[in-house]
């Protein structure tokens, strides 16, 4: 059965107008539905709906707002199997990853339901004589999500709690490759309470992608996904003077010390380049190990552990990877791999021509693993985005920082050693957003930050924690003087406190 998707707009599923897409299992490669892709005027209904709804909700107190987040909180952890399955059939990844991404996107709105505190003002008593100045942090209006594919659930997770909580309006426009994990989440928003309009879904393409861009209303745009749309939806939303966040791509490198616990390294590795078949931005993709002797014994460890990897589809309990998105996202992966071998590189295992029985359909690319790796090769410049793990040997840590250093993209890194020194060095002067000490995948917990640099990140906030705050609000500044009696008569100076 070919199941219909459509939008959410102004608290209801809507019928698209126009064109729509397929959407598919990737662990069969079979069709299982058909998503809405909206036109202007799809994007437009829900960009009135959300600017309709934006003032009742900003006059809306902190406190409710919250509340209403904590009743979605309790819906989606009591349905958390619900939506992990969802995630599964559309994106293909491990039920018991889709788990862990929607309990990471939960904890963001954990952090949220803290609405009262997060939106508490300063004052300033006395700033002049009998003159006092306080701050307040108010609502942009409406704001606009774009997420990618790899996380249907997190992503958007990690902008509208807050922005709902700070007391904005949100349109979101998900994958269209995952689409149905975006309804759901509407639909129990409205189950909690949350007034109709305040979130809207529009599924689509860069056509709904363009619509939100040019819509006047539309006051911010959050976007996670490559750096060349990131740096092109940043660009044009300047040119419109919207706000905006936008997350790019990723080169992810983890740095091995000889003095590294090497089993542990090696468990790292496993889960942060193969977990979710590679497709997370925060994945490692480049492992440097220090030094030959490292390196050797680095691959012999780790060789074994990739060919032994338990490949199959999401809902199979005994697998650890499934499945790439796509049949053109599966070509593309393994075109990086045939640009390894063809530049040199030495491919120790290869994930090609993977084949299940019963799934032959699906989207399979097995963990594949190249060592001697240098800078100058595809594998090593280029984001894959799949089951690939690159390994560049450094001859001493100062090269290995050189790299990560001189790469364009900064998103997030790590070392392992037991040398504190080493460790600290490394955290204070590596160019990159995010740093794991001993930590493969150092995303950050819902009440920090998370962003990278360079071409990771466009814009001057971060995701969620107190950035996100900060994006999703404009400060306002009041100096007020209340009269007393007495009478200077009018002042022609600039005002000083002197």
């Amino acid at each position: 059965m070919i199941e219909t998707i459509p939008h959410f707009i102004g608290g209801r599923r809507v019928a698209g107008t126009g064109r729509s897409a397929a959407v598919f299992d990737p662990a069969t490669g079979k069709q299982t539905g058909s998503v809405a892709l909206a036109s202007g005027a799809d994007v437009r209904a829900a960009v009135e709906a959300a600017a309709a709804a934006a003032p009742a909700w900003a006059e809306t107190t902190p406190l409710k707002r919250a509340r209403i987040l904590n009743a979605f909180l309790r819906i989606a952890e009591d349905r958390i199997d619900q939506l992990a399955r969802v995630i599964t059939a559309e994106h293909g990844k491990v039920h018991s990853d889709a788990i862990g991404e929607i309990q990471r996107g939960l904890e963001v709105v954990e952090f949220a339901t803290g609405a009262p505190s997060l939106l508490k003002s300063e004052i300033t008593e006395s700033v002049g004589t009998r003159v006092d100045s306080h701050a307040l942090r108010q609502p942009l209006g409406v704001v606009a999500g774009i997420t990618p594919f790899n996380f249907p659930a997190m992503v958007p997770m990690w902008m509208f709690p807050v922005a709902l909580a700070c007391g904005n309006t949100f349109v979101l426009k998900p994958s269209e490759r995952d689409p149905s994990a975006a309804i759901l989440l509407g639909e129990w928003l409205k189950e909690a309470g949350l007034p109709d309009g305040v979130f809207n879904v529009v599924n689509g393409d860069k056509e709904a992608v363009d619509a939100l861009l040019a819509d006047p209303d539309v006051q911010a745009i959050s976007f996670v996904g490559s750096t060349p749309i990131a740096r092109y939806i940043y660009e044009t939303a300047a040119k419109t003077g919207k706000r905006c966040q936008a997350l790019g791509g990723a080169k992810n490198h983890m740095i091995v010390m000889p003095d590294a616990d090497l089993d542990q390294a090696v468990d790292a590795l496993m889960g942060a380049a193969y977990g979710s078949a590679g497709e997370r931005c925060m994945a490692i993709s480049v492992a440097v190990p220090v030094g030959e002797a490292t390196a050797d014994a680095l691959m012999a460890k780790l060789a074994p552990r990739v060919r032994a990897l338990k490949v199959g589809p999401g809902t199979d309990p005994e697998s650890e990877m499934g499945p790439l998105v796509t049949a053109q996202h599966r070509d593309k992966v393994v075109g990086y791999i045939d640009a390894g071998v063809a530049e040199g590189a030495e491919l120790v295992v290869d994930g090609r021509g993977q084949s299940l029985q019963g799934y032959e359909g699906g989207y399979y690319v097995g963990g594949t693993l190249f060592d001697r790796v240098t800078p100058d090769m595809t594998i090593y410049k280029e984001e894959i985005f799949g089951p690939v793990l690159s390994v560049v040997r450094a001859p001493d840590y100062a090269t290995a920082a050189k790299l990560i250093n001189e790469h364009e993209f900064g998103n997030g890194t790590a070392i392992f050693t037991r040398d504190g020194d080493a460790a600290r060095e490394f955290a204070h002067s590596i160019k990159v957003g995010m740093v794991g000490i001993n930590v493969p995948i150092p995303v950050p917990m819902a009440f920090h930050s998370f962003g990278g640099w360079k071409a990771s990140l466009f814009g001057d906030h971060h995701m969620h924690g107190p950035e996100g705050v900060r994006f999703y609000t404009k400060l306002k500044t009041i100096t007020t003087r209340w009269p007393t009696g007495i009478r200077a008569g009018a002042e022609f100076v600039m005002p000083t406190m002197k």
